[in-house]
């Protein structure tokens, strides 16, 4: 526009200088906790405690024995809880980077004016000195200056008091308070924890990195099988104490404990953290950034999509086409004064407005000037039109703009005009334009108006839209229109970009019908037309009572109840008001709904891969707890003696704890950085889907008892060939390290077909060449109890490994043939 504020902002150069004078707008940061705290919290845990207290217990009775030698078990043990802490701290420091870049993506944006233009600017880069424009929906990023406007803010978050205030030039606005009406030019005086509230970053755009219900589920879970796996050491012990005595108590006690630290996968909720919050930042590289971790298993779920249209499903890049009036310049004047864009700033429609008057050679700001407003309405999707009343030297004119169906019932028209004007524009709304209404009356009216005509819009579908519709219909999601455009517009655009149904429900359809004949309409109809903030609420809480799992999009202030009900509730992050971002479980930021397609890809990607490490985790967990288990019964009853006469156990506690260390770290995250391109050729997991479903359940307990029986093999058929109990017991530690590691292929074939995954090759390669060195190197085969073995020896163990790998394939194949027609549901619940 031609005028210039009176106001100048900062340039570009001087911001910088006093954004490092001044620190972020943002309260101070928490300091990171130590790396040695971190690492000293991996030790928090009742069965590492029980660890620990069994090693104090080991290294007591050596010393008090004499000292005679070193301590290997002891310092073989601490060096493998050592290593185990190193990882845990590792997978813990990564979560915690992904979960802080994507805090700082989501910070809410603020008009500035930064060198004579106005630019968006995220709010923790204001600076005292700055001009920022504010609106309706937006909270104050810091305490500001009213040096424009008279906005209606919310000041309850500081006084509590419930009922917003007016606020006048002059006066000054605090950070954190929101503007509910109006808008405001100001200029900010106090940032960050000068300010008021200085709560701004932990109000706004912060990742919520509470337990989500999966790793609740999942600690449960794990409980369970502690508790399982307590009773089993507990046994063992009783049967050590039997065939041993007391006198070898400690060793005992320290296997036993061993062995439950092995069967209980102490890394998997490090490794679960760490697999959503690198989805998460997945997330974000395609543009939707996720506020709570908590979303990321909904979008798995979500079986209904309902959306908004322009913007979203168009490109919201409004684009006048025609004004259709019977006095086109008295209309042109409406456009321009009923019109709050300035700057280059304001809603897409009134933007528009105000360029194809400039395209006409009008001056909507010499306009402005010469007719004052006087008193004015904003739009709300309550009324639908927007009313300012301004001087005019004939006295006072309203003029108004809004739903043609809405100004053509306030106008006084003859019934044919009435008739002639609704068929027009139910006409070109049936060709897919925006229209929109324009009047006028003499004084402060809204009633009895002289009709001024139709402007048409054109606002073309995004061209990856279709595809992405397809993608999800495909992946068994509905997808609805939810729009405050006419019926006949929602329609058409909706045929153009792939939304099925020729039937569209409006906002007063929602208000009149019947909740059962709501209840029938919304399972066939997928366009809702002229609907409000309310009605969006009304909306999702009728599909969640048919069972559907739905994402809401939504921008406005009105929006925040529907966007906070739905079960996944998606903001803009280019249009929407700070109000809906906080509530928003997603934040899109290029408002595309392509990206929510992308989005529930990726969450479905994630939960796929957690359950393929859980998959591998319990079966090789269930293989050692098997093989030790058996093994011991089994040399109890034989009487079998290591060359210290103790009981001839298959697996010290020292070999346990290293095959958990070697499975549990870099095979399990490899597996979730596998890619699953087929991923959105099913139906959506039910939300109340087990962790382990039927199919995966008999995967574990089938494969790992396939690893069990072919290392029990081992354990009677070496000796039978002449190799010694100890040799027997060395290729058996080899056995199970490298033959869990070869588990983690089959865990990751499912009902899906995963593309080759790098990292996972490199982990088992890694894994099976420190295992070799383990086994060479006369230091690694003292500390763990073990003799060299031969060439054939080796061979033996690694054939074995294969074997055991490819009946695990086959199982696994098997197990998917036969339920890979069934639906998710059943697979899930059955």
């Amino acid at each position: 526009m031609s005028a210039q504020l009176p106001w100048t902002g900062l340039s570009e150069v001087e911001a910088r200088e006093r954004l490092k004078r001044q620190g972020p707008n943002a309260l101070p940061e928490k300091r990171p906790e130590p790396l040695w705290r971190r690492f000293l919290r991996q030790f928090k845990s009742p069965l590492i405690y029980i660890l620990l207290f069994a090693l104090a217990v080991d290294f007591e009775v050596w010393w008090l024995e004499g000292r005679h030698g070193w301590p290997l078990e002891s310092l073989v043990i601490g060096l493998i809880l050592l290593l185990n802490a190193g990882l845990g701290t590792w997978q813990e420091r990564k979560s915690e980077a992904a979960l802080n870049k994507l805090k700082r993506l989501s910070s809410p944006l603020v008009w500035v004016e930064r060198d004579g233009a106005w630019v968006q600017r995220p709010s923790r880069e204001l600076v005292p000195g700055d001009l920022v424009r504010l609106e309706a929906g937006d909270r104050v990023p810091a305490d500001v200056e009213v040096l424009e406007g008279s906005p209606l803010v919310d000041e309850s978050v500081l006084t509590g008091e419930s009922l917003p205030a007016e606020k006048e030039e002059g006066e000054e606005l605090f950070s954190g308070t929101l503007l509910v009406r109006g808008k405001a030019f100001a200029r900010v005086q106090r940032t960050g924890p000068e300010s008021a509230l200085g709560k701004l970053a932990t109000l706004l755009g912060e990742i919520k990195a509470e337990p989500t219900p999966l790793e609740h589920d999942l600690h449960h879970f794990g409980n369970q099988v502690a508790r399982w796996v307590l009773v089993l050491a507990g046994a063992l012990v009783l049967l050590g104490l039997f065939t041993e005595g007391a006198g070898r108590l400690p060793q005992v006690f320290l296997f036993a404990v061993a062995l439950a630290v092995a069967a209980v996968p102490e890394g998997l909720p490090a490794v679960l953290t760490l697999t959503l919050s690198l989805g998460v930042e997945r997330m974000a590289a395609r543009k939707a950034v996720v506020r709570k971790l908590s979303a990321v298993e909904a979008l798995g779920s979500v079986t209904v999509i309902a959306t908004d249209k322009t913007g979203t499903l168009t490109e919201n890049r409004m684009e006048v086409r025609a004004l259709d009036s019977p006095d086109p310049a008295q209309a042109q004047v409406a456009l321009a004064l009923a019109n709050d864009a300035d700057h280059g700033i304001g809603d897409p429609m009134d933007l528009a407005l105000l360029h194809y008057l400039q395209r006409l050679g009008l001056d909507p700001e010499a306009l402005r000037q010469q007719h004052p407003r006087l008193s004015e309405r904003a739009f709300e999707s309550g009324h639908k039109f927007q009313r300012v009343t301004v001087e005019t030297p004939q006295g006072p004119v309203s003029y108004l703009k809004g739903a043609p169906e809405v100004l053509l019932g306030r106008s006084h028209l003859p019934a044919h005009e009435y008739q002639s004007w609704q068929e027009k524009a139910l006409a070109y709304a049936a060709e897919g334009y925006r229209v929109l209404g324009a009047a006028w009356g003499s004084g402060e009216t809204e009633e009895n108006l002289q009709f001024l005509g139709l402007v048409l819009f054109w606002d073309p579908p995004r061209a990856e839209v279709p595809e992405a519709i397809r993608k999800a219909q495909e992946a068994g999601i509905r997808v609805l229109m939810v729009t405050g455009d006419h019926p006949a517009t929602a329609l058409s655009i909706a045929h153009q970009i792939g939304i099925p149904g020729e039937r569209v429900i409006t906002g007063s359809d929602l208000e009149k019908f019947s909740p059962q004949a709501l209840l029938e309409a919304i399972r066939e109809v997928n366009v809702f037309a002229r609907v409000s903030p309310e009605h969006k609420l009304r909306l999702v809480e009728l599909l969640q009572s048919s069972g559907e799992v739905v994402a809401m999009t939504g921008d406005g202030v009105n929006d925040a109840p529907a966007l906070k009900r739905s079960d996944v509730g998606v903001a803009m992050g280019q249009r929407g008001s700070d109000v809906s971002r906080e509530v928003a479980d997603l934040v899109l930021l290029d408002d595309n709904f392509a990206t929510i397609v992308a989005a529930i890809e990726e969450g479905r990607n994630i939960y796929e891969n957690i359950q393929k490490f859980i998959r591998f985790l319990f079966s090789t967990n269930l293989s050692e707890v098997l093989v030790v288990a058996i093994g011991a019964l089994a040399a109890a009853l034989l009487n079998l003696r290591d060359a210290t006469g103790a009981l001839l156990l298959p697996l010290t506690a020292v070999q346990i704890l290293w095959i958990n260390l070697i499975t549990d770290g870099l095979p399990a995250i490899s597996l979730t950085l596998d890619k699953n391109p087929s991923v959105m050729q099913h139906p959506p997991r039910p939300p109340k889907a087990p962790l382990l479903d039927r199919v995966s359940l008999r995967f574990v307990l089938v494969s790992g008892s396939i690893k069990a029986l072919c290392a029990l093999g081992l354990l009677g058929l070496l000796p039978r060939l002449g190799y010694s109990l100890e040799a027997t017991r060395s290729a058996t530690f080899h056995f199970m390290a490298i033959g869990q590691l070869f588990f983690a292929y089959p865990a990751r074939h499912t009902h899906l077909f995963p593309l080759p995954n790098p990292w996972l090759h490199g982990a088992v390669l890694l894994g099976m060449a420190v295992q070799l060195l383990v086994g060479m190197l006369p230091a690694s085969t003292l500390a763990l109890d073990l003799v060299p073995l031969p060439l054939l020896l080796w061979g033996v163990l690694l054939g074995t490994a294969l074997l055991a790998w490819g009946l695990a394939e086959l199982t696994s194949r098997i197990f998917w043939r036969n339920h890979r027609d069934l639906p998710y549901t059943r697979q899930a619940t059955g």
